[in-house]
């Protein structure tokens, strides 16, 4: 069962690449892209980011033991985060591309409390962090579309 656990927190071994947190949430915008509809926010997305959500901090908790805390080989936070910077936004490469770049800045850098959440317990310290970066990008992308900034 444990390689289960494995695999959804690999986000289906991405994790195991280099730089498979990027990976994983470049192949999540793709894949949510070609999910969605053109020019249209999913109605259905919510209900993935939740899903997404609560089997990564599950799968977060069960890999800790054998991969440590917070292991760069999970990479199921980046693909809950994206789907968070992606709520109700058009379904437009633009605005996909958008996100995905504001996503991996929040990400990474970490700034306004991102970092605090890290240190939360198990899964819910490797999930928080990505789904707050999720909602700093998904914030910025609502200003963007609301006065077309691009």
């Amino acid at each position: 069962m444990i390689d289960t656990y494995k695999l959804i927190s690999s986000f289906l071994g991405i994790g195991y690449l280099k730089g498979g947190g990027t990976i994983a949430a470049l192949v999540c915008c793709i894949g949510l892209y070609f999910l969605g509809t053109e020019g249209r926010s999913a109605s259905w997305l919510p209900i993935v980011s939740i899903i997404v959500t609560l089997l990564g901090i599950y799968c977060a908790w069960k890999v800790e033991p054998f991969w440590g805390k917070d292991s760069s080989r999970v990479v199921i936070d980046e693909v809950a985060g994206m789907c968070v910077s992606l709520l109700f936004i058009p379904f437009l490469i633009k605005y996909i591309v958008a996100a995905f770049i504001l996503f991996r800045f929040f990400d990474i850098v970490k700034p306004l409390l991102i970092q605090r959440l890290e240190k939360w317990p198990g899964g819910w310290g490797v999930m928080a962090d990505d789904l707050l970066a999720g909602i700093y990008s998904n914030l910025l992308m609502q200003v963007i579309i609301i006065y077309n900034l691009f």
